[in-house]
């Protein structure tokens, strides 16, 4: 089963000054933190800001030539974690109604799909393998003070992991 995700952002994991894309169920209050380099931390933030380069970006580039070929991004799916290294797949249709599969690496697809405004869905599987619960804490309607709560927590638990943890 496939589970929409939202790009809640791009932090910076201490002490190691790694960055971790967070993703979050859109129906649900697991979280998915994914270790990216530095250059698609950037890239990644730059699209959820809706920020354009004066000259296009790799991920810029790969957008523009999927709409030249007729060809769309309908989804991508985070699939797997296997020895610590996540796994995803681009889903494409092109203007034959062919469904294309590619391999990509996570960053590489969330900054695409954030690009193209694309669906972002994960694996049950690889939710319940290692996404992380934060329970909404009830009442109101979701306000923002809820949310930097909810993010603090997640932040909390951020300070205590390291990339390790999450290997196979």
């Amino acid at each position: 089963m496939l589970i929409p995700m939202e790009v809640v952002g791009v932090r910076i994991e201490m002490p190691s000054n790694q960055p971790i894309v967070l993703l979050k169920e859109i129906d649900g209050s697991r979280f998915l933190p994914i270790w990216v380099g530095s250059v698609e931390a950037s890239a990644i933030a730059f699209a959820q800001q809706g920020m354009s380069p004066p000259r296009p970006m790799t991920h810029d580039l790969i957008g523009n030539m999927l709409d030249l070929l007729d060809t769309t991004l309908t989804a991508i799916h985070l699939t797997e974690l296997v020895d610590g290294i996540f796994y995803a797949t681009l889903n494409l249709r092109d203007a034959s109604s062919t469904l294309l599969t590619l391999s990509a690496r996570p960053s590489d697809a969330i900054a695409l799909a954030l690009r193209t405004k694309s669906n972002i869905l994960a694996t049950s599987e690889l939710l319940d393998q290692v996404g992380i619960e934060i329970p909404d804490q009830g009442g109101a309607e979701g306000g923002t003070g809820e949310e930097s709560q909810e993010l603090e927590r997640f932040r909390e638990f951020l300070d205590q992991i390291n990339p390790e943890d999450f290997a196979g």
